[in-house]
């Protein structure tokens, strides 16, 4: 059944990435098959949840795994354990003044808005937000002077929206959070290896389970076996409205499983694959092509096409009318305002790149 027809909707050309605005990720047929079996079986919801985790933490070489519904879902309820250290009344009054220690400090830089504010999910597990150095810069002593008696815990988030320079580094909150008695958040989402963060031995790890591991809709929150029981716990608290149905739990399950065996596409064959598709753009009139890597250090290599200043198209305006007939085209928009649109090929074939390129002639022309 064609549900663009049925649902009349519009079919989409991802040249944006892994965002959740269009879906995230292709699963596997793996991924769908181990779905289909959650939809078709019942089980004990706690027994599931809580084995898995381990099944997964055990793949990573991490203390424990949870399951959520999303990284967002992740943070606020590893906020909402941390705030409550195990405590029951907590779980049922999640957001008691009993309880203080609600701080959650963060670099400025990394206060984003990330198709949801950063703040609003701290927020939601019961955490004070508070900014620490500046818009353009934040260091380990930028950091340590915002601790005080209320401080629960330090959160740092890794990824292209942030501010990349002038910023203190993941071992480096680490050390501060440590020294202090406190365990160090790590929201990164949209990060391609996990490991690298397990084995920094980072106290809480919060992942999308739909864009590296390309699993259904979820998120993945690994680490120390106490916060993640903390977190866990949630499940009867804040945690029963972000709640996660057996077949994602499954369908993420195999995706990780996948993830630990062959790892998302590597650089070196994105530039294999962008080679002939930089070459075809660079032919087209008003522009410039290049290869750039992502701006926050993955290993992602992009096309980013320059749209010389003097035509009478701007970026801005490629984008929309890339956006106007089916299929209709999603680029990185990021850096329209510089006159760049850029191409992100994890999510598209070779057979998109032409359709690409046939549109831009057409609106380059």
């Amino acid at each position: 059944m064609d549900f663009y027809q049925k649902l009349n909707l519009k079919k989409v050309i991802n040249a944006s990435g892994k965002m959740t605005i269009l879906g995230v990720s292709k699963v596997t047929n793996e991924s769908i098959a181990a779905q289909q079996f959650g939809d078709q079986h019942f089980f004990e919801m706690t027994d599931l949840i809580e084995k898995s985790g381990k099944y997964i933490a055990e793949m990573i070489g991490a203390e424990d795994a949870l399951i959520v519904n999303s990284a967002s879902a992740g943070i606020a309820q590893a906020v909402a354990g941390i705030i409550g250290q195990g405590s029951e009344y907590h779980l049922y009054h999640p957001y008691t003044e009993r309880i203080i220690k609600r701080n959650i400090i963060l670099p400025k830089g990394q206060n984003i808005d990330y198709g949801a504010p950063e703040e609003e999910m701290i927020t939601l597990g019961g955490g004070h937000p508070v900014e620490a150095g500046y818009a353009n810069t934040c260091s380990d002593h930028n950091l340590e002077i915002m601790i005080d008696d209320n401080t629960a815990a330090i959160l740092y988030v890794k990824s292209h929206h942030c501010v990349q320079k002038s910023m203190l580094t993941i071992k480096e909150a680490l050390k501060v959070a440590h020294e202090h008695n406190l365990p160090l958040i790590l929201d990164a989402a949209a990060e391609e290896d996990i490991k690298t963060y397990v084995d920094l031995g980072v106290d809480v790890i919060i992942f999308s389970g739909a864009k590296a591991i390309a699993g259904p809709a979820s998120g993945l929150i690994l680490g120390k076996k106490k916060y993640i029981n903390w977190a866990r716990m949630q499940a009867k608290g804040i945690g029963r409205a972000m709640k996660i149905g057996k077949e994602n739990i499954l369908g993420l399950t195999a995706a990780f499983e996948n993830y630990v065996k062959c790892g998302p596409e590597n650089g070196e064959n994105m530039k294999k694959r962008l080679s002939p598709f930089i070459s075809a753009l660079s032919k087209l009139p008003h522009v410039s092509v290049t290869q750039q890597k992502d701006q926050a250090g993955r290993d992602i290599y992009r096309a980013d096409m320059k749209i010389d200043p003097s035509f009478s198209k701007n970026a801005i305006t490629v984008i929309k009318e890339l956006k106007e007939q089916a299929p209709v085209i999603y680029t990185r928009e990021y850096r329209a305002n510089e006159n760049i649109i850029e191409f992100d090929i994890r999510a598209i074939d070779n057979a998109e790149m032409k359709t690409i390129v046939k549109r831009l002639q057409e609106i380059l022309k």
